[in-house]
């Protein structure tokens, strides 16, 4: 079956209700892709078509592949918390790796030649203060590094072996506008912010982190898609910076004090992400275009308006 072009075919996004879901359902939508999401959840715009379900039931996704006009699947449903892979890894397979093995079987047998899967630098394991690039040996450390690892290694053989345009887009640590539910470093400091309390840091606030806003790695995903790109990149930012240097920045972009509480480093916590971003560069395109300020400020922005907001309102 013949792809349809960028702009016209549909996508179909797992996970499309959730934080990085939901904008890359608004970015394709805008340039005209009809989107389906398949998610728990119902998506919030009612213009989208929602297959609600777990991903699991194999019925679900031959509903959410149906009608024909699927140009590609983009695959960000996952459990992603190393905690729970650690003392649910039976349930983090299924859910990360089954899951992917049954979406590409039913897009092989559909026709279906877009995959585009979020992956994790969590694949390489612990390195250190070393740059992590594509070509660093996979050697996880946790189920949930695993299950992202053994993923890839099926979008890899579905491509050698079907001529599916498949691609693993490793993700540093993603920020934005609609990450209030979210337990990460960053909306925790800004819940902090509004409160007026502080921020607990784990260790001594050395370890360095790259983080990439929403808007960059749509892009990235679109990139992917329109290129029909066939294999691993990572995308952030590219610029690591400590935890302490993004306390500093949030408390500029918010205003707030924001006293910090050393408390003791969580067990496995890598020193270190520190990315190479060239590949992505190369062969998408790539160019990430929000400083780190600007784009906190766009979450600060966000926890304002969500506070200010009618309770019952939308999930954000």
């Amino acid at each position: 079956m013949a792809t349809p072009p960028a702009g016209t075919g549909r996508v179909v996004i797992t996970g499309g209700a959730g934080f990085v879901g939901r904008a890359a359902v608004a970015a394709f939508a805008c340039r005209g892709n009809p989107v389906t999401v398949v998610d728990r959840d119902p998506h919030p715009d009612s213009a989208v078509r929602s297959v609600v379900g777990e991903l699991t039931d194999p019925g679900l996704i031959a509903e959410a592949l149906d009608g024909g006009d699927v140009a590609g699947v983009v695959h960000l449903a996952a459990i992603t918390s190393v905690l729970r892979s650690v003392k649910h890894p039976v349930a983090v397979y299924q859910a990360n790796v089954a899951v992917t093995q049954d979406l590409l079987e039913g897009c092989r047998q559909a026709g279906v030649e877009r995959f585009i899967m979020a992956s994790t630098n969590a694949v390489v394991g612990d390195v250190g203060y070393a740059t992590m690039r594509e070509a660093v040996p996979l050697a996880p450390l946790t189920p949930y590094g695993a299950t992202k690892a053994a993923a890839e290694m099926l979008l890899c053989g579905y491509a050698g072996a079907y001529r599916m345009a498949t691609c693993a887009l490793r993700f540093t640590n993603i920020y934005g506008p609609g990450m209030g539910r979210k337990d990460s470093f960053v909306p925790r400091m800004m819940r902090a912010a509004l409160a007026g309390r502080g921020v607990q840091i784990y260790g001594d606030g050395l370890q360095r982190r790259d983080l990439v806003h929403v808007d960059d790695v749509v892009t990235a995903v679109q990139s992917a898609w329109d290129r029909r790109f066939t294999g691993t990149a990572i995308v952030g930012s590219g610029q690591s910076v400590t935890v302490l240097e993004l306390l500093d920045v949030v408390r500029t972009v918010t205003g707030c004090p924001l006293p910090a509480e050393h408390v003791s480093a969580q067990p496995g916590e890598m020193p270190a992400v520190i990315v190479d971003i060239s590949r992505a560069r190369e062969q998408l395109g790539y160019r990430p275009s929000v400083s780190l300020v600007d784009g906190l400020a766009t979450v600060w922005n966000d926890f304002i308006a969500a506070a200010a907001a009618p309770a019952g309102g939308p999930r954000r």
